[in-house]
C-alpha cells in the first residue's frame, strides 16, 4: 500500500508543462501547421493594410495658403540661364558652385564650401561594427585630387534660436549637368529664395547643393560626417580654377539640430497619364525607415493640395504575374466568405488591389532586407534624421516655358507645404511608427501586424529542437546500453547527459569556419587586377579547405559519432538565435530568411533514415529535402531574390561576387547574416541529409 500511496501524493506537472509534452510529442504536426500558417498569414498582410493617418496634431498640412507665386517661377527661370550660362563657361566644374554660392549670398544666406572625396569601396571587417568616416587623402603639397564640391547656404530663421534646422538636399553632376537637373536646382533655389523672406520660420533652412559626380549618396554622407564631426585640416585649399579658402574649422557653416530632410531632383519624363508624378524613396540602411508621418505629410500635400501622382517603389514583374493574380482572386473569395461571418473583417480586397499592394509590399521588404538606402536620405538616417527623398517625374518636355512654369508652381508648394509642417514642430517626430511596410502611398503595415508570419514561423523551432534532444538522449541512451553493458566508465555517457556537447562542439566548428569564410573577401580584395568570376572560386576554394583543416584539427561531425537529432536539435537552436537577433537589427532580413532556412531545418532527414518508408511517402520527402537544400544555398537563394525582384533569372558565378561586394560596400547587416546565420545552418542541414544513421532498434534486438 505504501508504493501506491506515495504515487498518489506526487503532484501534476503544471499545465504549461503538459502542454509543452503535447506538442513535443506531436512536433511535426504542429510545424506542419504553424508553417502553413505562417505562409498564409504572409499571404493575406496585402489584405490588412490600413490607410495612413496623422498621428502628430502639430504638423496640420495645407492648413495656411501658399506664398510660392509666379514671381518666383520667375527668379526661377533666371536662375536657369545663369546656371546654363556657368555650366557652359565651367573649368573643371567649379563655376557652377561659385554661381550657386554668389545666388545664395544675394539672398542674405550664410554660405560655405564643402570638398569631399569619394568613399573607399575596399572590404574591411570594423566597417560592419565601427563608423568607417572618408578619410580625406591629402597629398603633401596640402592639395586634393578628384574631390568633390557641396555649397551650402543657411538662412537664420527669424523666430528661431539657432538650435534645429531643416535641411533641403539638391543632388547635381557639375562635370555632366542635365536640364532635369538645372530645374531640379532652379525649384531648390526658388524654394531657398522664398524661406528667405519668411516672417514665420522658427527653424534655420539649410540648402545642400550636392555634388553627385561621385554618387548622391556619398556627398551627402561626406557633409553630414563633417558636420557631426568637425575635422580640422590645416593649410590652404586650391582649387583647380585658382579659389583659395583657409579650411579652417570656422568656415565650415553649421545650423542647429536637424529636425527633417527634403531630398527631391527633377526626373526624366515618363508617361504617367495627365498628371505629373513624385516618387518616394524611404528605406534607409539595415531596413531603418523615417517616421511614417513625414510620409502622410508629403503624400497629403502633392496629392489633395497640388494634384500629383505619388508612386513609391514597386516590382514590375508581379504585376503581370499570372499565379499571384491566381492568389489574388483566392484571397478576394476566402475576404468575402470571412466578411459574410463577420463584417468588422475587411479582407475582400479586390484583385487587382492585391496584385499591386503584393508587388508594392515585395519591393518594400526587398528594400528594406538588402539593408542598402535607396537614395541619400539613408545618409541622414544613419544620424536619427527623418528624410526621405523625393523624385519628380513630369510628363512634359523640359523646354516647354507654360508647363515648366505650371510644374514649379506645384512643386515649390508642395516643398513650401512640408517646410511649413515641419516648422511648427516643437520636438521630434515620435508620434507615429517607425516599423512598418508599405503596401501603396497611402497603405501600410505595422510592426504589429507583419510580426504575426514571422512568429508563426518561429514558434515551432523550440518545440522541435527539445523533441529532437530528447529523443537524442534516448537513442545515445540505448546505444551505449547495447554497447557496455553496467560499464562503469561509460556511466555518464549511458544516461545522454553529456552527448550534446558534441554536437554543440560541431555547431562551435562551423560558426568558426562561417567566421572565417566571411573575413575571406578582406584578403582575397588585395589580389591585383582580379576579375569577379576569379575572386568567387578563389573565395570557395579557399572555404572548402578551411572547412577541411578545421574537421582534420576538431574532428567532423561523423568521426564524432554525433547522433543527427542532436545534430538536428543543435541546428535548429542556432537558428533559432540567429533570426531572433537578425530580428532586432533588420526584421525584413529575418522574415525572408525565416521563410527559406525554417522548412529547410525543420523537413530535414537524414536519407538513409527514409530508406524504411514507403515508396510514395519516401520520394516526396527526399525530393523535398533536396529541393530545400539547393535553395537554401546562399548562391541559389541570392539568384531567387534576384529574378523575382528584377526578372533576371541568368546565372554568374561572378555576380554572387559582386552582390557581396555591393553588401559589406553598404555595411549591410544581410552580409553578417548571410554568412554568420544563414550558411551554418545550411551546412548542418547537409550533414543531417548525409548523416549515416545508425538504427538503434535494430541493434539492440540482434544483440
Amino acid at each position: 500500500m505504501e508504493p501506491s500511496a506515495k504515487e498518489d501524493t506526487q503532484p501534476k506537472p503544471r499545465l504549461i508543462v503538459r502542454l509543452g509534452i503535447f506538442l513535443a510529442s506531436h512536433h511535426i504536426l504542429f510545424s506542419a501547421l504553424c508553417c502553413s500558417a505562417g505562409i498564409i498569414a504572409l499571404l493575406f498582410l496585402p489584405s490588412l493594410a490600413k490607410n495612413t493617418y496623422l498621428s502628430e496634431n502639430a504638423l496640420i498640412p495645407g492648413s495656411a495658403n501658399p506664398l510660392f507665386s509666379s514671381e518666383d517661377v520667375t527668379e526661377a527661370n533666371k536662375f536657369i540661364k545663369g546656371i546654363e550660362a556657368a555650366a557652359g563657361g565651367s573649368r573643371g566644374g567649379m563655376e557652377m558652385p561659385k554661381f550657386i554660392v554668389q545666388q545664395m549670398k544675394d539672398l542674405g544666406a550664410e554660405v560655405c564650401y564643402h570638398e569631399f572625396l569619394p568613399h573607399s569601396k575596399h572590404f574591411h571587417p570594423l566597417k560592419f561594427f565601427t563608423s568607417m568616416t572618408n578619410d580625406l587623402a591629402v597629398r603633401p603639397n596640402g592639395t586634393y585630387s578628384n574631390s568633390g564640391t557641396n555649397t551650402i547656404g543657411i538662412i537664420r530663421a527669424p523666430r528661431g534660436d539657432g538650435k534645429e534646422a531643416i535641411v533641403l538636399v539638391t543632388p547635381y553632376n557639375p562635370q555632366r549637368v542635365q536640364a532635369n537637373e538645372v530645374l531640379s536646382l532652379a525649384l531648390g533655389f526658388s524654394v531657398f529664395s522664398l524661406l528667405s523672406r519668411a516672417a514665420w520660420l522658427s527653424k534655420d533652412i539649410v540648402w545642400l547643393s550636392a555634388d553627385s559626380q561621385f554618387g548622391e549618396y556619398t556627398s551627402v554622407s561626406a557633409w553630414l560626417n563633417q558636420y557631426h564631426n568637425p575635422m580640422f585640416v590645416g593649410g590652404v585649399k586650391h582649387e583647380p580654377d585658382g579659389i583659395a579658402e583657409k579650411a579652417e574649422f570656422t568656415d565650415f557653416k553649421r545650423a542647429g539640430t536637424m529636425a527633417a530632410a527634403l531630398i527631391f531632383k527633377v526626373g526624366e519624363t515618363r508617361n504617367y497619364g495627365d498628371r505629373d508624378s513624385v516618387t518616394m524613396y524611404a528605406e534607409a540602411s539595415n531596413g531603418q525607415m523615417p517616421n511614417l508621418d513625414l510620409l502622410n505629410v508629403v503624400h497629403y500635400l502633392a496629392v489633395h493640395r497640388q494634384g500629383f501622382r505619388v508612386n513609391i517603389e514597386t516590382i514590375s514583374s508581379l504585376l503581370s504575374s499570372a499565379w499571384l493574380r491566381a492568389i489574388a482572386e483566392v484571397i478576394h473569395t476566402l475576404g468575402s466568405i470571412l466578411r459574410k461571418i463577420n463584417p468588422d473583417w475587411k479582407l475582400d480586397i479586390s484583385a487587382p488591389d492585391y496584385v499591386e499592394g503584393t508587388a508594392n509590399l515585395a519591393s518594400s521588404i526587398y528594400n528594406q532586407a538588402l539593408g542598402v538606402p535607396t537614395g541619400s536620405h539613408g545618409a541622414f538616417r544613419d544620424y536619427q534624421v527623418d528624410a526621405v527623398s523625393l523624385e519628380f517625374s513630369p510628363t512634359f518636355y523640359i523646354r516647354n516655358e507654360n508647363a515648366k512654369s505650371s510644374f514649379l508652381v506645384r512643386g515649390g508648394r508642395l516643398l513650401e507645404g512640408v517646410v511649413r509642417s515641419v516648422n511648427n514642430l516643437l520636438e521630434k517626430f515620435h508620434q507615429s511608427f517607425f516599423l512598418y511596410f508599405l503596401t501603396a502611398p497611402s497603405k501600410f503595415i505595422s510592426v504589429g501586424v507583419y510580426m504575426i508570419p514571422f512568429a508563426l514561423l518561429v514558434v515551432p523551432l523550440p518545440i522541435v529542437a527539445a523533441a529532437l534532444a530528447d529523443g537524442g538522449r534516448k537513442m545515445g541512451k540505448s546505444i551505449e546500453a547495447s554497447k557496455s553493458k553496467g560499464s562503469a566508465d561509460n556511466l555518464q555517457t549511458e544516461g545522454g547527459s553529456w552527448k550534446w556537447l558534441q554536437a554543440a562542439r560541431v555547431l562551435l566548428v562551423i560558426q568558426l569556419w562561417a567566421v572565417i569564410v566571411s573575413l575571406l573577401p578582406y584578403y582575397i580584395s588585395q589580389i591585383p587586377d582580379g576579375t569577379p568570376i576569379q575572386s568567387s572560386v578563389i573565395w570557395v576554394v579557399l572555404a572548402i579547405l578551411t572547412l577541411i583543416v578545421l574537421y582534420a584539427m576538431f574532428g567532423s561531425p561523423y568521426s564524432a559519432g554525433v547522433e543527427w537529432k542532436l545534430l538536428k536539435a543543435t541546428m535548429i537552436t542556432s537558428i533559432s538565435i540567429g533570426l531572433g537577433l537578425m530580428s532586432i537589427i533588420n526584421f525584413a532580413t529575418a522574415q525572408l530568411g525565416a521563410l527559406i532556412v525554417i522548412p529547410m531545418c525543420l523537413f530535414s532527414r537524414p536519407l538513409k533514415a527514409q530508406l524504411d518508408m514507403s515508396f510514395l511517402p519516401r520520394t516526396v520527402l527526399c525530393a523535398s529535402n533536396i529541393l530545400l537544400a539547393v535553395f537554401g544555398f546562399p548562391p541559389a537563394a541570392l539568384l531567387i531574390m534576384k529574378g523575382l525582384s528584377k526578372g533576371s533569372w541568368t546565372v554568374d558565378l561572378g555576380d554572387f561576387w559582386a552582390s557581396m561586394e555591393f553588401l559589406w560596400e553598404w555595411s549591410s547587416a544581410t552580409y553578417l547574416y548571410l554568412f554568420l546565420v544563414h550558411l551554418p545552418c545550411w551546412l548542418l542541414c547537409i550533414h543531417v541529409l548525409l548523416h549515416p544513421c545508425r538504427q538503434v532498434g535494430s541493434k539492440v534486438k540482434r544483440e
